[in-house]
């Protein structure tokens, strides 16, 4: 136990250590914390579903009428009439024959891999993919190969270099960087891909919803479909603002996932009121344009406030805005330093993100207003002002 100990010290020295602080909603992106009301910019609530009305209600009725839980896994008796008309729904949206639930992107991610490669298979992975998907490579029986961060010349690289000593071979993205925001090439992938008989996966947690017509991601974004990209994850707790994961593809796809992920096999399906809820905010994602388009002016304004205050800005169109601030205590000090005036943006550091690259994590909402986009900026630059006195 001294050992843990120890460890633990050596995070608080690097300013490594992670600390949880306790909120609860107010309304909209404002939270109570500490006796007082912030105002949040780290939620990945992009679309201000989290606490919309029709989806609440939603919730509400499917507890009235399934209960709480689900009392097992899909495959013994879990599988409830609400969660068929999800995946169902979902594939209908994405133009897709079946999805298939997970209650998490980590688990689903897990499943995917796990499932579809053997010791005889190649995976391979951008260097900055979410860390379910590098987990998941992790525990995999497959050889995992990583190339440099969104470049194709590498990636192709590494598929000459390796491709023909394995029998399958799968390249893995994210679709939208979650510390990033930006985007990866998709199309030149996908053809990359389909040149050299490797299959796709891409993880759009961060694209569903906020991307592309009706929300459906960084896939129609770039004008992409099941044929270039076979395998789709994407999640239900970011812009639909409710629970759990879901895998889209082909019947063959999905029937594997059934039979052999275990992370799909062995645990409990999420409750039938969460498959409600989340059907109430799949239409609400579908109809609501209102929501991307106002996301889109907030992303606008809050780069261009920023570029014009020199702050260091990553290359993103997405609702994932990070400031790169450099060293680690660096990031906590920025961070602590808008909590003090009433704003809540988190630091993320190492080993979450690349030693030296450790950031405020910004993310909208369309529940922000301009003002608040303003507010912030503004106290980015009493900050940035309080640095150089």
């Amino acid at each position: 136990m001294r050992d843990l100990q120890q460890r633990l010290q050596q995070r608080r020295d690097a300013s490594l250590y992670r600390r949880r602080r306790v909120f609860d909603p107010v309304a909209g992106p404002r939270m109570h914390y500490a006796g007082r009301e912030v105002l949040a910019f780290c939620a990945n609530d992009y679309l201000g579903l989290a606490q919309d009305e029709t989806v609440t209600q939603a919730f509400l009725e499917g507890v009235e009428r399934y209960g709480v839980g689900a009392g097992a896994a899909h495959l013994i008796s879990g599988h409830s009439s609400a969660h068929q008309a999800l995946e169902e729904a979902l594939a209908d949206w994405l133009g897709r024959k079946r999805a298939l639930l997970f209650s998490t992107g980590y688990m689903a991610n897990a499943g995917i891999v796990q499932a579809l490669l053997q010791p005889k298979d190649l995976l391979l992975q951008d260097k900055l993919n979410h860390a379910s998907l590098i987990d998941a490579g992790l525990c995999s029986a497959a050889k995992v190969i990583r190339y440099q961060h969104a470049d194709l010349d590498s990636a192709a690289q590494q598929i000459s270099a390796h491709r023909s000593r394995y029998e399958q071979a799968l390249l893995a993205t994210d679709g939208v960087f979650s510390m990033d925001g930006d985007l990866a090439p998709l199309p030149a992938l996908s053809q990359l891909c389909s040149q050299h008989d490797v299959q796709l996966l891409v993880d759009d947690a961060h694209g569903l919803g906020v991307l592309g017509r009706q929300g459906r991601g960084t896939l129609d974004h770039f004008g992409l479909g099941v044929t270039e990209v076979p395998i789709l994850m994407g999640t239900l707790g970011k812009a639909f603002g409710v629970f759990g994961a879901f895998v889209a593809g082909d019947n063959a796809l999905i029937e594997s996932l059934i039979q052999d992920a275990r992370s799909y096999v062995y645990t409990t399906a999420t409750p039938p009121a969460l498959a409600v809820a989340a059907q109430a905010a799949l239409q609400r994602v579908i109809a609501d344009d209102w929501r991307r388009d106002k996301l889109q002016q907030l992303i606008q304004r809050f780069r261009h406030g920023a570029h014009a205050l020199g702050l260091a800005l990553m290359p993103s169109s997405t609702a994932i805005q990070p400031i790169v601030v450099g060293a680690a205590e660096e990031a906590l000090r920025w961070s602590q330093a808008l909590l003090e005036r009433d704003i809540l943006v988190t630091a993320i550091r190492p080993p979450t993100v690349p030693q030296g690259s450790a950031r405020l994590r910004v993310t909208l909402s369309a529940l922000h207003e301009e003002q608040d986009v303003d507010r912030l900026l503004d106290a980015l630059q009493q900050i940035q002002m309080a640095k150089v006195r």
